[in-house]
């Protein structure tokens, strides 16, 4: 089948076109997870998409696309979720892999998946996850078994599912973001029943919440974060969105640390982030942040949101 109907609907004109409806979107991504569609009515429809803006219904209906081109997750599911597809130009070390450490120490597995283009240097998720003892996984089963065995894993999206890398490339290409990176974020492919997603432009905020909610995630917390990450700046009081229960919700972070410093200008060596864990480094501001964002973390999951005092008992030695 081509993906021709698909363009038309998207690209008829002033007063034809119209949004895709979910059944559509699941259509219209089925083929476009096949190797074999035509490239140029990919673009087209991912570009028509960018144009007019995407409905929930469209993300959700991508979604649904996309996980069921992914293999059965062979394990137990993850008690959160954490999609990371920033780009981070501006940002400097990724803190919040700290703050998902600490939630998974606390005993609720952190599936971390993604991939990161355009980032500055200092910023690198996948140079820092070496420092901090986080494997790299292999693929599926590999990673279900670590987050067994240490509670914590990193799935690399070319590792996960080829084809949808393939896609979210294709921003080199056109030499815009499309709608794959926010369909990304909407993967969940262990099917936790909880997840927490970052966006660096506010709209997309309510947007990932309102698809979260289409596809029936219990629990989300949304918010413009550093770079684009799930990670909470703690002199700020930044409005969250998402779901509890199901059902919509939003709320505010309040501010834990006066004054203001920027992300970049907390280091820039990953191994600052084993020194601050194993607590020969001293950053005050650097553990507002992780600390900030590991409660925001640990109350999307229905725990206490008490990072300072995981923080207090964490174990400092990394393996």
């Amino acid at each position: 089948m081509t993906l021709a109907p698909y363009v038309r609907i998207l690209g008829r004109g002033q007063g034809r076109a119209r949004s895709f409806t979910r059944a559509e979107a699941q259509e219209a991504m089925t083929l476009m997870m096949q190797g074999d569609a035509d490239p140029e009515a990919v673009g087209a429809i991912l570009m028509l998409l960018r144009m007019k803006g995407e409905t929930a219904e469209e993300i959700a209906g991508f979604a649904d696309a996309a996980r069921d081109a992914l293999p059965p997750w062979p394990g137990p599911a993850p008690s959160l979720d954490w999609p990371s597809y920033a780009a981070g130009r501006t940002r400097g070390l990724p803190w919040f892999l700290l703050a998902a450490k600490l939630v998974a120490e606390a005993g609720y597995p952190v599936l971390l998946h993604g991939w990161n283009a355009h980032q500055a240097r200092a910023a690198s998720v996948r140079a820092a996850l070496p420092a901090l003892g986080i494997a790299v996984a292999t693929g599926p089963g590999d990673a279900a078994a670590r987050l067994q065995s240490d509670g914590i894993a990193y799935l690399p999206l070319e590792t996960l599912c080829p084809r949808l890398f393939e896609l979210l490339g294709l921003r080199d290409v056109l030499g815009l973001r499309s709608c794959i990176n926010t369909v990304l974020r909407m993967l969940n492919p262990a099917s936790a029943p909880a997840a927490v997603q970052g966006v660096f432009h506010p709209p997309y905020r309510e947007l990932q919440a309102d698809a979260a909610r289409i596809l029936g995630l219990q629990n989300l917390t949304v918010l413009k974060g550093g770079g684009g990450e799930f990670e909470h700046h703690p002199a700020k009081n930044i409005q969250t969105f998402g779901v509890r229960a199901g059902r919509a919700w939003s709320g505010s972070t309040g501010t834990q640390v006066a004054g203001h410093r920027r992300l970049s200008e907390g280091g820039a060596d990953p191994g600052d982030l084993r020194a601050l864990w194993e607590g020969t480094r001293h950053d005050a501001f650097a553990e507002a942040i992780i600390l900030s964002t590991a409660d925001l973390a640990l109350e999307t999951c229905g725990a206490a949101p008490d990072a300072r005092t995981l923080w207090s008992a964490r174990r400092a030695r990394v393996a």
